[in-house]
C-alpha cells in the first residue's frame, strides 16, 4: 500500500516475503521506493515496503518523526501499539515495556539498561537514547526476534535506522526550534544540522547529524541544604517549615530537572565497486541534568513540581559508539553484511541517601543534622560482531543465516557519604572522606549465537517461514564491600573479592506463515520462542564470614546491604509467543484497517526483588506468567488532503504461578521503621509497568498554498492505568490513573524549508507516570519524616515555534 503523506504508522503488519535486492538496508535509507509516501523497512533484512514484510511490525518515517516531533526513544510510545514507556527525565533512557513483559517495581529514575528487549542505531544493539536526528525510520517489532537478529531478544526490538551517505549529491539542513514549558522559568531550545558531502563522486561520501537540546526543566528543589551535617533537614519538625528556620538551614534551586545534551553522529561511506561498500560509523552523546523529574508527594508541603530532596541530584551520562559495516554481493548467490561495534556508556549520579540509611534504622535520626549522599559511576563497555548472509538467488525459497558475538563488561563504583558525621557520639571510626558505605562491583556477560531462517512460498499468495538460533553464555560477577564506620578500609579494593560464575545455552525458534486472499486482505499467524540470558546482579557479593553473625547462617545480620552467593547471579527467562491477525484495504485503499490477537507464555520470570541483607534491588528468577491481547489500527482518506489515523491496543499482563517471599516490603505491623519482609507474589497480580489500554486518535490536513503547503496536525493519545508493583494494592503500591493528553501543529513547507507553530500536552494534563518505592516506606522514623516516596510526573504544556531549512 502506497500511504499518504502524514500518515501515523502503527499498526502491526504481516505479509508475504518481498524481493531480493543488493545492500537492502543502504537502499531502504535512501528511500529506494519510486512513491516518496511509502515507508520501505529492513526488519526482515531485506528492503521492502512494510506491506510486504512476514513479521509483526510497526513504523514511522522520517516526516512522521519530524512532524510530532519524537526527539528519543521516550517519545515512541504515544505512536506504537503494544508498548508503554514512562518519561523518567533526561537521567536515564527511561523504562520502555513491550506487550506487558516487566515484572520489576516502576522506578521514577528510570532503566539504563534491560535486556528484555533490542534498542538498536542502525545495525548496533545497545539499551542508549541517541537523539532521533536524521533517522529515516523507527521500526518496532512485537514479540521474540531470535532468529533473524544476533541479540536475542525477549519482548521486541527498537531499530533506529539513520540515513546514510549519499555518493552523489551535496545536501544540508539545518533545524531549530525555541519553545515556553510551564512551570519553568526559562525558555528552551534545540539547535541542530546535517551535512552530506561526496569526497569522491560515487565512491566517497561523508554524513554528519550534530545537534544541542537544552530543555529548561520544571522540577524545583525548595528543600535543599545549606551546609550538609549541620544545617538542619527539618529545622521545625516533620509539619513544616518557618520563614526563620527556613533561612537559617535552607535553600531552593529551581527547574534542576533541565536537560543539556550534545549529540553527534558521522559516517563514512567507501563503496568500493556496486558489490562491495564499507560504512564507518562514529557516535557521541553527552547529557547533564541536576535532578530527577518527580516530586515528593507533598513532604514537609512540597508542590506537585517539587521534590523534598537534601541535595541536588545531578546525572551526567555519554556514550561513545564506532562501527564498521561491511556489505556485498557474492556472486548473487548472497548478500553478506557484516557489523563490527564497540560501544563504551557512563553514567555519573549522586543522589540523596538520607532515606535509605534511616530506613535501615541504624539510629543515625537521633543526631538532628543527619544527612547522607552517594555518588556511583557506573560504565558499562560492549564489544559485538555479527556475521549474516541473505540469499538472492531468486526463486521459491529463500533464506538468512548468521551468526553472532556479544561481550559486555560493566563496572560500578558506589560510595555513601555521612557529611560531618558525630562520630565520638556514635562510638564509629572516622576517615577523611565521610564515607559510610562503599562497593564495587564488575561482570563480564559473553553471548555466541547461531541464527536463521527460510522460507518457502508454497503459491504466490501462500508463504511459510521457519526459523532458529542456538546460543550459548557465561556471565562472571565479582565485587567487595567496605563499611569504614565499623573498622573496615575506606576503599573495597584494599579487601579480597568475592563472586561467582554463571552459563547456560539453548534453542529458540519461529513459526510463521501469511496468505493473501486478495491483495487487499491478508492473514497471517506467528508461533515463536524468546530467551532472554540471564547475568550479574549490580550488588557487592557479602564478606564471608558476614561480620555480628555469630550463628553463620546469614541472618538476623546487621543489614549489611550485600549479596549472598545465590544473590549474585539471576538464570534466563523464556516466552512463547502465538499470534494471529488480518489487514484489510477498502475503498481504493482509502481505508486501512488491521487487527491481531496475541498470547504469551513467560516461565521463570526475572523479577524484582531485594537481598536478604541489606534489602538492595536485585533480580531474582520465579514463577509463570502471561501476557494476551490485542493491537488495532486504522487509516481514513476521506477527501484530498485530510488523513484521519487511529491505534488502539489493549494488554492483559499477569502472574500465572505464586511467587512466595518475593516482595520487600516493611512489616505493616510493627512501628515504623519495621523489619523488612517480604510478601508473596500471587497468581493473578497484575504486572507492573505496562497499560491495559492506550490508544491514540490524530487528523492531518494539507492544504496547497502558494509554493508549498499549509498542513495542520493534531493528536490525542491515551495511555490507560498502570500499577507500580507487584500486587499492588497489598505491597503497598499504586495504581497510576490513565491520561489523555493532546499535541497540535500548523506548518507551512515547502521543498527548501518550513516554519511552524506547536503545542506539547495543551491542556496542560498533570500525570503520574511512575513512582519510587513504595507506601510501606512513608512515615515518621523518631520523629523525622522521610521522604522515599517519589511521584515521576510527565511534561507539563511545551509550546513553541521551529524552523528547518534546506540546500
Amino acid at each position: 500500500m502506497k500511504l499518504l503523506r502524514n500518515t501515523l504508522l502503527g499498526a502491526t503488519m504481516l505479509m508475504g516475503v518481498g524481493t531480493n535486492m543488493a545492500f537492502a538496508q543502504d537502499a531502504a535509507e535512501n528511500d529506494a521506493s519510486d512513491d516518496r509516501n511509502e515507508i520501505v523497512v529492513t526488519a526482515t533484512r531485506r528492503a521492502v515496503s512494510i506491506q510486504d514484510v512476514p513479521i509483526n511490525i510497526s513504523a514511522l518515517g522520517a516526516e512522521q518523526i519530524a512532524k510530532q516531533r519524537i526527539d528519543d526513544v521516550r517519545d515512541l510510545a504515544d505512536f506504537t501499539p503494544g508498548m508503554t514507556i514512562s518519561d523518567t527525565g533526561p537521567g536515564s533512557t527511561g523504562t520502555i515495556v513491550l506487550r506487558g513483559l516487566n515484572a520489576s517495581d516502576m522506578d521514577s529514575t528510570g532503566d539504563s539498561y534491560d535486556s528484555a528487549i533490542g534498542v538498536y542505531l542502525g545495525e548496533v544493539p545497545l539499551y542508549y537514547d541517541f537523539k532521533m536526528l536524521d533517522i529515516a525510520r523507527v521500526e518496532t517489532l512485537l514479540g521474540p526476534q531470535g532468529t533473524l537478529y544476533g541479540l536475542g531478544t525477549l519482548a521486541g526490538a527498537i531499530r533506529n535506522i539513520p540515513n546514510r551517505p549519499d555518493t552523489t549529491n551535496f545536501a544540508s539542513e539545518a533545524h531549530g526550534r525555541l519553545y515556553a514549558k510551564d512551570h519553568s522559568g526559562r525558555a528552551g531550545y534545540q539547535l541542530d544540522g546535517v551535512i552530506n558531502i561526496p569526497i569522491f563522486q560515487d565512491h566517497v561520501a561523508f554524513r554528519s547529524a550534530t545537534g544541542y537540546f537544552y530543555d529548561p526543566g520544571f522540577i524545583d528543589s525548595p528543600l535543599l541544604l545549606q551546609q550538609p551535617g549541620v544545617s538542619l533537614p527539618q529545622p521545625s519538625g516533620p509539619g513544616g517549615v518557618s520563614a526563620a528556620d527556613y533561612a537559617a538551614n535552607l535553600k531552593r534551586q529551581d527547574d534542576v530537572n533541565f536537560e543539556k545534551t550534545f549529540t553527534t553522529r558521522n559516517q563514512l561511506l567507501v563503496r568500493f565497486s556496486e558489490d562491495l561498500q564499507a560504512n564507518f560509523t562514529y557516535a557521541y552523546q553527552q547529557t547533564k541534568t541536576d535532578g530527577g523529574q518527580y516530586n515528593s508527594n507533598g513532604v514537609l508541603g512540597t508542590g506537585k513540581y517539587e521534590n523534598g530532596a537534601r541535595y541536588l541530584e545531578p546525572v551526567k551520562r555519554r556514550a561513545h559508539l564506532g562501527s564498521m559495516e561491511i556489505n556485498a554481493n557474492l556472486a548473487d548467490i548472497a548478500d553478506l553484511v557484516a557489523t563490527t561495534a564497540y560501544t563504551d556508556v557512563k553514567n555519573e549520579t549522586q543522589s540523596d541517601n538520607t532515606d535509605l540509611l534511616l530506613d535501615l534504622d541504624y539510629g543515625y535520626e537521633t543526631f538532628p543534622a543527619f544527612s547522607s549522599w552517594n555518588e556511583s559511576v557506573d560504565r558499562r563497555k560492549q564489544f559485538n560482531q555479527e556475521v549474516r548472509f541473505v540469499s538472492r538467488h531468486g526463486g521459491p525459497f529463500s533464506w538468512v543465516l548468521g551468526g553472532f558475538f556479544n561481550r559486555q563488561k560493566l563496572h560500578r563504583d558506589y560510595i555513601e557519604h555521612v557529611p560531618n558525621h558525630p562520630w565520638v557520639e556514635f562510638g564509629t571510626q572516622p576517615n577523611p572522606d565521610e564515607v559510610e558505605y562503599a562497593s564495587y562491583v564488575k561482570s563480564k556477560v559473553t553471548e555466541k549465537a547461531i541464527f536463521g531462517e527460510g522460507t518457502f512460498r508454497v503459491t504466490p499468495n501462500w508463504q511459510l517461514t521457519a526459523g532458529a538460533r542456538y546460543f550459548g553464555y557465561t556471565s562472571k560477577v565479582a565485587g567487595a564491600l567496605v563499611v569504614p564506620l565499623i573498622g573496615d578500609p575506606v576503599s573495597p579494593y584494599d579487601l579480597p573479592s568475592a563472586g561467582g560464575t554463571a552459563k547456560k545455552s539453548g534453542w529458540v525458534w519461529k513459526f510463521n506463515s501469511s496468505y493473501n486472499f486478495t491483495t487487499d486482505i491478508m492473514l497471517y499467524a506467528t508461533y515463536s520462542k524468546g530467551y532472554r540470558i540471564g547475568g550479574p546482579n549490580s550488588v557487592a557479593p557479602c564478606p564471608n564470614p558476614l561480620p555480628n553473625d555469630p550463628d553463620g547462617d546469614n541472618i538476623n545480620n546487621t543489614q549489611l546491604p550485600c549479596g549472598l552467593p545465590n544473590e549474585v547471579q539471576y538464570g534466563p527467562d523464556t516466552t512463547k509467543n502465538a499470534e494471529i491477525g488480518i489487514r484489510t484495504q477498502w475503498f481504493d485503499r482509502k481505508l486501512t484497517f488491521n487487527f491481531n490477537v496475541f498470547q504469551i507464555k513467560w516461565d521463570g520470570i526475572q523479577l524484582a526483588s531485594a537481598t536478604l541483607n541489606g534489602i538492595v534491588g536485585i533480580t531474582v528468577n520465579g514463577g509463570k506468567g502471561e501476557s494476551e491481547g490485542f493491537e488495532t489500527s486504522f487509516q481514513v482518506r476521506p477527501v484530498d488532503g485530510l488523513s484521519i489515523q487511529g491505534t488502539y491496543s489493549y494488554t492483559d499482563a499477569k502472574l500465572t504461578q505464586d511467587v512466595l517471599e518475593n516482595i520487600p516490603v516493611n512489616d505493616p505491623a510493627g512501628s515504623y521503621p519495621s523489619v523488612p519482609i517480604k510478601l508473596d507474589a500471587l497468581s493473578g497480580d497484575r504486572l507492573p509497568g505496562s497499560a491495559k489500554n492506550s490508544g491514540s486518535l490524530g487528523a492531518t490536513y494539507t492544504m496547497p498554498f502558494k509554493d508549498g503547503s499549509i498542513v495542520a496536525d493534531w493528536t490525542a493519545t491515551y495511555r490507560g492505568n498502570v500499577v507500580t508493583r507487584l500486587g499492588w494494592d497489598r505491597a503497598f503500591g499504586d495504581k497510576l490513573p490513565s491520561y489523555v493528553l493532546h499535541r497540535a501543529s500548523l506548518t507551512y513547507e515547502t521543498d527548501r524549508y518550513s516554519v511552524g507553530l506547536f503545542a506539547n500536552n495543551i491542556f496542560d494534563k498533570y500525570a503520574v507516570s511512575s513512582v519510587a518505592n513504595d507506601r510501606s516506606r512513608v512515615g515518621l522514623n523518631d520523629g523525622v519524616l522521610l521522604r522515599y516516596y517519589k511521584r515521576t510526573v510527565i511534561n507539563p504544556r511545551t509550546f513553541g515555534i521551529e524552523a528547518r531549512f534546506k540546500y
